[in-house]
């Protein structure tokens, strides 16, 4: 996977770059995994809009992921590796040996031909799924439980790996991508490896047209709006608005949002690096 950067013939191609799809080896999904995705355009079933700066895009196919990676024991080759326009990651068609199709996200360095397993009896070798206690310590990891049984939840995005620092009695101790490190039960599971196309984060779209492209519409500031419309709107010429805050009156930059009894704030060790 590299990045393609093009000659500035237009004023849009000057500082575009995007993947080379080097990785990827078809373009049609298996039609038996995949159903129409609805566009709500950022409207509820009143027709009111909920979520401001969406609409419009390209007409997406649903790829059914299996996150829960359940068919222990049962080995599956690897068919092909394919774009998912709903995610950063590649993913990868497997054919498991009792003739399920299923997909999965990719890991890096997966490859057609590869056999992949899960369960405990499984290897720690790329791309198996097994609980975190039978994973080597210091192992990369992604695709990671909070929950047994649950599916996948954490680390899915492109490039990201989280690693597996030690073990705590029943727990296991996990250093996300985020800097965090927490602890998660034992019988948890996780996919060996780091998520695919870890060039993701060097893609620049180049031109507006490309986020429209994803659905995404202009998205106007709130110091630029009227005092009805936003509380950092109005003044005469350029204001600084106050403290950041969002059309609610939340505020942003600094505010801590995390609920301060949240359950699971005694299984962090130590919060996230702060930027």
């Amino acid at each position: 996977m590299g990045i393609r950067k093009f000659k500035p013939v237009t004023p849009g191609q000057r500082h575009k770059a995007i993947g080379t799809f080097d990785d990827v080896t078809t373009s049609v999904p298996e039609k038996t995994l995949v159903f129409g995705k609805r566009s709500t355009g950022g409207r509820n079933n009143q027709g009111r809009i909920t979520v401001r700066y969406r609409g419009g895009g390209h007409k997406r196919l649903i790829r059914i992921i299996d996150f829960k990676r359940e068919k222990d024991g049962i080995p599956a080759v690897v068919k092909t590796i394919e774009y998912d326009p709903n995610r950063s990651a590649r993913i990868a068609l497997v054919f498991y040996a009792d003739g399920e199709k299923r997909y999965i996200v990719a890991p890096n360095g997966l490859q057609v031909g590869m056999t992949i397993m899960s369960g405990a009896e499984a290897a720690p070798d790329l791309g198996n799924t097994l609980p975190l206690e039978n994973i080597p310590v210091g192992t990369v990891i992604h695709n990671i439980e909070l929950r047994p049984g649950q599916g996948a939840k954490m680390v899915r995005s492109a490039g990201n790996f989280a690693q597996l620092t030690s073990r705590e009695g029943r727990y296991c101790v996990i250093k996300l991508p985020s800097g965090e490190i927490r602890k998660i039960l034992s019988v948890c599971r996780a996919t060996i490896g780091s998520v695919s196309n870890s060039d993701h984060a060097l893609e620049s779209s180049g031109k507006a047209g490309r986020s429209r492209w994803l659905g995404r519409r202009p998205h106007n500031r709130g110091v630029v709006m009227n005092p009805i419309d936003h509380p950092m709107g109005g003044g005469e010429g350029r204001q600084t608005g106050g403290h950041p805050r969002s059309r609610n009156g939340l505020y942003a930059k600094g505010l801590k949002t995390r609920a301060p009894k949240k359950a699971s704030t005694k299984y962090i060790i130590e919060r996230r690096n702060k930027k």
